[in-house]
């Protein structure tokens, strides 16, 4: 990559298009080469103008940001895509992550942001700003917990596997031990391991894990 950072801008709105364009090209390594209202239109000018960055708007027409995200991932497009969106949606900003996104900016702080963001992500990083550092948090946490209890799900003795299955069956600690030929309190004491080594906390979190889980604990 030259040190000029090729830049298209996706947006349906033409005015925000042009303002946008002015803050980039406000930075010397910076230059907006293309615009394009929607996904489909984007899709094209990547393939002929290959731009090193992609700046676009989640909520577009006939394609928005996250299809656009799917396709360049589907065609292997060489390009790093940005989200700049109005909206603080926790969702929105997971679903952007799963999909490949390197960028994700609020159009409140484009002006303080964008350019940073793009320089980020055309050297390989991740940008996500500032004011969302929250959702990043989140993210993060939810993956460790998810590492955690698939381990947890592996450590489990096949006593505890049988019992984690009859509970998704909403089978009680006394129908548990009359299956199984064991003690109702005994069931419970396998219940307490099974939460501990889950890191769950109460009985319905157990239910909803082994509910979840229901596939992998067949025999």
């Amino acid at each position: 990559m030259s040190d000029e950072i090729k830049t298209l801008i996706v947006d349906d709105h033409p005015i925000f298009r042009k303002g946008l364009r002015q803050v980039i090209e406000s930075d010397a390594r910076l230059k907006v080469i293309g615009e394009a209202e929607n996904g489909i239109s984007a899709l094209e000018l990547i393939e002929n103008l290959k731009p090193d960055v992609v700046v676009a708007d989640v909520n577009m027409p006939q394609m928005g940001g996250l299809e656009l995200a799917r396709k360049i991932r589907e065609k292997n497009l060489p390009v790093a895509l940005v989200f700049l969106t109005m909206h603080k949606d926790e969702t929105m900003f997971n679903a952007a992550m799963d999909a490949g996104v390197s960028g994700y900016v609020l159009k409140d702080n484009a002006v303080t942001d964008i350019t940073d963001c793009i320089k980020a992500v055309a050297s390989g990083r991740h940008y996500i700003t500032p004011a969302l550092s929250d959702y990043l948090f989140n993210r993060s946490r939810k993956n460790i917990v998810f590492n955690e209890q698939t381990d947890g799900l592996n450590s489990l003795t096949k006593t505890e596997r049988r019992i984690l299955r009859l509970i998704a069956e909403d089978k009680t600690s006394r129908e548990i031990g009359e299956l199984l030929f064991i003690h109702p309190r005994t069931v419970d004491n396998h219940r307490t391991n099974i939460s501990r080594k889950l890191n769950l906390h109460g009985s319905h979190a157990l239910l909803r894990f082994a509910l979840k889980h229901q596939s992998e604990l067949a025999d």
